[in-house]
């Protein structure tokens, strides 16, 4: 291979890594959209966006001249932020940098494709048949289980496209002649595809990267499921090249619009060469990022004026709950500590550190429950007899049969005439709000045996990171996290995060389980940890969308049904609190009303999920208990003095901290940038191949979060900033992990984080990208 044609395909291979992944919604992850920008800063990913997609990664120049306006950004963030750019295209002075500010900034445009240019010289609007049909070959080629047929199930996905394109005559209908015969004589792999087309259209391997990051933007959702793809092999220790696929495939797409017009080879020639430049931010660029980085730092300050030393706690809590660091959970814990002075609340992530594959009765599929970060170790299963197994897996198969048999392609169309009337009832409940909720289902258990030594190491390794060593309540909820909502295709995008957006009841309850079991107790002193003989761990789940909490505790002892019935009237009088500050957020809802949208299939807010997050706090509850932080907070429990050799430090850095971080810049992108990253309009969703939604009945896959997510109809509801942590951990710690995790450093290094220490609930110091730390104040 030539080093000109290596070039090339190494140019492909990095435009398919510039890609997110978008995962299905069965399980949606939150991801970061910059995720393949992460080795950029904001200025220069402002640079790439603006050439492959047309669009900032920052919101518009006018909504920081609002914020100035209205004393929310100060002149004095906005000379911190001016200090901390180390652009030398950045405003000279402050003076001039408000000068800026109060200047049109140039909006972005991408570099036109080859159907643009055809677009635009013809009338035919190529872009729209390109997305078309591509959109209606992807939706059946990557189909999990929604469709009855697959194209050319068992090809590659270049190899079943060809299959496919040589007998659509759609682009031919519409002008295009003889598109059929230039499939039919493309290579017969991607790669020969890539090159031939790259030659065709002149790309060099200096324009190449961008002009193929390009293409793969212009596919939107189905470059990035690929990209899931591809990730799923990586993570698996293998490969998946689809993505690399439907680059040839849209390249050959641009070869044919050249061969049938080459009146616009002259035009073409000048987007190659703006292509092969360099990519590098204009001065408007640096400006822009000087905001952005203006807006975070007043959060900051408004923020750290909150801090305070630590108060006291009480010797022995009346009730200790741990909940996910969700940002939704600070405000029930705030409320439950209201209601319960002598309570205490801790956070932890979702998973509640148990790495588990969980199989449902009646399935032989399991449920990965934990941050796609990591990779199963454990597996469980529901407590269940034989019978009740088969009887399960007796409903599953009928139920599929009966799906198939109304979707299908000859009796679904009787079925509609003779069935119809029946499900009126049904759909008279769904509008009603009466739709039957499911039931919980058995107490789910780990599958395989392991000895007492086993768990007591597994779950003394538990207790020490969430930092319940010792001076345990008598009532200790585990509360996973979950969301009631109905007809609403984004569902588990709701759900927990840490816990591959699935509820946490499974790892809550199995948790629990471990917890109380006689011989794991026995072996936790080998650890240092001694459990009072009267603590019983209860699991429970807190459904965000009603802030009603269920606890299951069936099998709890006589002696503590006191103590529960005391944390029940606890815990519905924090949620009425809750439900009372969220009414006040959501759209048309009101403290009474607000539960109701779980049931109504017609609701397109049926909560705000993370929207509004903006910092992450990994520090004793002492620094932050009593503040109103505004449901915008992760909180992470994390106590130093437990934690001397930082390991426990490490596990937050690279895991809570980054999917944190992929949730904070999913709904950055989907409020800044929502045309590329944003989930579109759910009023006129419809689900494709069950892995995501298209607008209307075709056309491109939309990934990351719906309009109606990020905003109230009038204005964002999310402020797009980036995450700031905090740590309560000595700077040298927090160095000593980077070193050894450089992917999570560039997060930092980059600027796609902020990073501050905490000192006895005081901010301490401030990580500066590539030069260290720096005392607050100093």
């Amino acid at each position: 291979m030539t080093d000109h044609a290596a070039g090339l395909l190494g140019a492909a291979t990095a435009a398919a890594a510039a890609i997110p992944p978008a995962f299905p919604l069965a399980a949606t992850v939150a991801v970061s959209p910059f995720l393949g920008q992460t080795d950029d800063d904001l200025p220069q990913a402002a640079a790439r966006l603006t050439r492959v997609a047309g669009l900032s990664p920052i919101r518009p120049r006018e909504d920081f001249c609002a914020l100035v306006a209205a004393g929310r950004i100060s002149d004095d963030d906005l000379a911190a932020a001016l200090i901390a750019c180390a652009s030398p295209l950045k405003p000279v002075d402050l003076a001039t940098l408000k000068l800026r500010l109060n200047a049109p900034a140039p909006a972005p445009r991408a570099l036109p494709t080859l159907a643009d240019l055809a677009a635009r010289r013809h009338g035919i609007d190529w872009p729209q048949i390109i997305a078309r049909s591509i959109g209606l070959w992807a939706a059946g080629r990557f189909d999990q289980g929604q469709a009855l047929w697959t194209p050319a199930p068992g090809l590659g996905a270049f190899a079943a496209w060809r299959e496919w394109a040589v007998n659509d005559l759609t682009p031919e209908i519409a002008g295009l002649r003889g598109f059929c015969a230039h499939v039919a004589a493309a290579p017969d792999t991607p790669d020969r595809a890539i090159l031939r087309a790259a030659a065709s259209l002149g790309l060099t391997p200096d324009a190449a990267p961008t002009a193929f990051h390009r293409l793969l933007v212009d596919l939107g959702g189905w470059a990035q499921h690929a990209r899931w793809l591809s990730w799923q092999a990586e993570q698996a220790g293998g490969t998946d090249t689809t993505l690399t696929d439907l680059l040839a495939i849209r390249l050959i797409w641009e070869e044919a619009l050249l061969a049938h017009a080459p009146d616009l080879a002259e035009g073409w020639a000048g987007i190659v060469r703006d292509h092969a430049r360099p990519l590098e931010p204009s001065p408007d660029q640096v400006v822009d990022a000087i905001l952005q980085e203006a807006s975070e730092r007043a959060y900051q300050r408004g923020l750290i004026a909150q801090l305070s030393a630590p108060r006291p706690a009480a010797a022995r809590p009346a009730l200790q709950a741990v909940f996910c660091i969700d940002v939704r959970s600070e405000v029930f814990r705030r409320a439950l500590e209201r209601v319960a002075p002598d309570a205490e609340t801790l956070g932890f992530a979702g998973f509640f550190g148990l790495p588990l594959a969980y199989r449902p009765r009646g399935s032989d599929l399991a449920e990965a429950h934990l941050p796609v970060l990591l990779a199963p170790s454990l597996s469980a299963r529901d407590r269940t007899t034989d019978d009740a197994e088969a009887h399960a897996r007796i409903v599953a198969r009928t139920a599929r049969a009966w799906g198939r048999f109304r979707q299908a392609a000859v009796s679904s169309f009787a079925f509609v005439e003779a069935a119809g009337p029946l499900y009126g009832m049904k759909l008279l409940q769904g509008a009603l709000g009466r739709a039957k909720t499911p039931t919980a289902t058995a107490a789910p258990h780990l599958s395989a045996p392991m000895d007492p030594a086993e768990k007591g190491a597994m779950v003394a390794g538990v207790l020490r990171a969430m930092g319940l060593v010792g001076g345990q309540a008598r009532v200790v909820l585990l509360v996973g996290h979950g969301a009631s909502v109905t007809n609403n295709p984004h569902e588990s995008a709701y759900h927990c995060g840490a816990c591959g957006g699935r509820s946490g009841e499974v790892s809550a309850r199995v948790l629990a389980g471990l917890l109380n079991d006689p011989d794991t107790r026995a072996a936790l002193p080998a650890h240092g940890i001694a459990l009072p003989d009267d603590t019983l761990f209860v699991a429970a789940l807190h459904d965000t969308t009603t802030d009603r909490v269920t606890l299951f505790a069936d099998d709890a002892p006589a002696g503590h049904a006191p103590d529960l019935a005391r944390t029940t009237d606890w815990l519905a009088a924090a949620g009425a609190l809750t439900r009372a500050e969220r009414a006040q957020r959501l759209p048309g809802a009101t403290p009474a009303t607000i539960a109701a949208r779980a049931t109504n299939w017609a609701e397109t807010r049926p909560e705000w999920g993370l929207a509004g997050c903006a910092a992450f706090i990994a520090a004793p509850r002492a620094t932050t208990r009593g503040l109103d932080l505004g449901g915008r907070v992760f909180l992470h429990s994390y106590d130093r003095a437990l934690d001397p050799d930082f390991k426990v430090l490490e596990l937050v850095l690279t895991a809570p901290v980054v999917v944190a971080s992929w949730i904070s810049l999913q709904y950055y992108g989907s409020t800044v940038a929502a045309p590329l990253f944003g989930g579109g309009n759910k009023l006129i969703h419809n689900v494709t191949g069950g892995i995501g939604v298209v607008e209307g009945n075709g056309g491109r896959l939309r990934a990351g979060l719906p309009w109606q997510a990020v905003h109230d109809g009038t204005r964002p509801v999310h402020d797009p900033l980036r995450l700031t942590v905090m740590l309560d951990a000595p700077t040298s710690a927090i160095d000593a992990v980077l070193a050894r995790h450089p992917q999570v450093a560039a997060l930092f290094d980059n600027g796609w984080l902020h990073l501050l220490t905490l000192e006895a609930g005081r901010i301490d110091a401030r990580y500066h990208p590539r030069n260290g730390w720096r005392r607050e104040g100093a």
